[in-house]
């Protein structure tokens, strides 16, 4: 028994316990939260944060003081001062073990998942939860499975979870498909523990995001955080994460949330900008930005909280744009990343433009993953490049302009 938390589903508020394993609530289906009595948060305040990472939160995640984490030193990657900008900062999550910001929630779902004796995990992915899934139950010696989107995954993603040993389902449609066919699963069949941010261990990991920013910055929030919207579990820990540092006492404010969606796969946008309260999924979405390439985010009801109650928004961008904001990190910042990283920074100046933000204020823009795991959107990029025989490049640099 967990002391001080417990299931939440913000729809319905059907709440239970954390020892039964539940992914979604039994009343109306919606993906379930865990939350924390304000007793308990103030107490993980109050007790010393040892090591780096994740781990280093572990007073504010739902496990015994004795848990044996199932670790590859994830988090506390580099935050930098951007030169694209004054007051944009740059988190760049492709730094962590998988070159993801999954492997934060993975750490932890994975961590649990063996607490509970689980040999399997399975999960539906555009690429990044399939290489992170894939990396961390190598480590605990579990065996993974993972649906894709026939066709839609980037080499890098997929070369990943090759490499440790998952077994790879290819699916004949998209995202939205393979997870429904990941949830009918595990709702049959209980020896597969489920990976996807339906898990409501994997926002706990997500969360620690906020926690480690606040430190990053002296003990203090920023003014904004924009980061890329996919199946929406990111931005939707990530605001728990800060609410959970103010009511803990640890901080005074809580940033505005800016989600940012491509305009090809841009249900939750939409939804946003018509102030509905239902979702109208994307049937066929389009972008370069494959890791965001999601008609029906499964946290949708979640990100749309998050947005509206931090005083956010949640935008779209197009692929040009996108695709111009990683040239720009690239070639401005030395920071390489894929095109669904990019979306932040793009997002970050569509919202500049319209203000929604104020160039004065300190923003800090998510890049979620490296850009070797979609070596081919460089392809667009524009480039010079020659050929040489030996002894002619003096010639050559001369001219090469």
């Amino acid at each position: 028994m967990i002391d001080g938390a417990r299931l939440l589903c913000y729809n319905c508020g059907w709440t239970g316990d954390l020892e039964s394993l539940r992914y979604t609530c039994p009343r109306c289906g919606e993906p379930l939260t865990i939350v924390y009595d304000r007793e308990r948060l103030v107490e993980g305040s109050r007790k010393e944060m040892k090591g780096r990472g994740v781990w280093r939160y572990s007073a504010f995640l739902p496990f015994p003081e004795d848990v044996e984490p199932v670790t590859l030193d994830e988090g506390w990657t580099p935050l930098h001062q951007s030169r694209l900008a004054r007051g944009l900062r740059l988190k760049n999550e492709g730094l962590n073990p998988t070159a993801s910001f999954k492997d934060r929630g993975m750490t932890v779902a994975v961590t649990d998942a063996r607490r509970r004796g689980a040999t399997k995990v399975i999960c539906a992915s555009t690429g990044n939860t399939a290489a992170s899934v894939a990396a961390y139950a190598a480590r605990a010696g579990m065996t993974s499975y993972v649906l894709v989107p026939s066709g839609a995954v980037a080499r890098g993603k997929l070369a990943q979870a090759i490499a440790h040993g998952a077994r790879i389902i290819k699916v004949r449609g998209s995202f939205d498909e393979a997870l429904r066919e990941v949830l009918r699963i595990v709702s049959s069949d209980r020896s597969f523990y489920l990976m996807n941010s339906v898990n409501p261990y994997r926002i706990e990991g997500q969360k620690t995001l906020a926690f480690e920013l606040w430190e990053q910055l002296g003990r203090r929030v920023p003014d904004v955080v924009v980061l890329p919207v996919g199946n929406a579990g990111n931005i939707s820990a990530i605001w728990k994460g800060f609410k959970e540092l103010k009511e803990a006492g640890l901080a005074d404010s809580t940033p505005r949330m800016i989600g940012v969606q491509a305009e090809g796969a841009a249900p939750l946008a939409r939804a946003f900008e018509e102030g509905l309260s239902e979702l109208r999924p994307v049937e066929s979405p389009q972008t370069y930005a494959t890791a965001i390439r999601i008609g029906s985010p499964v946290s949708w009801r979640r990100a749309l909280m998050a947005a509206r109650e931090s005083g956010g928004a949640i935008i779209s961008v197009g692929d040009d744009s996108i695709l111009e904001a990683q040239k720009d990190l690239a070639r401005v910042d030395g920071v390489f990343v894929e095109p669904a990283s990019a979306a932040s920074v793009a997002g970050y100046r569509r919202a500049l433009a319209e203000g929604l933000v104020d160039g004065g204020e300190e923003v800090v823009a998510i890049l979620t993953g490296h850009g070797l795991k979609d070596p081919d959107a460089v392809s667009r990029f524009d480039f010079v490049e020659v050929e040489v025989e030996p002894g002619q490049l003096s010639r050559e640099l001369s001219s090469y302009r």
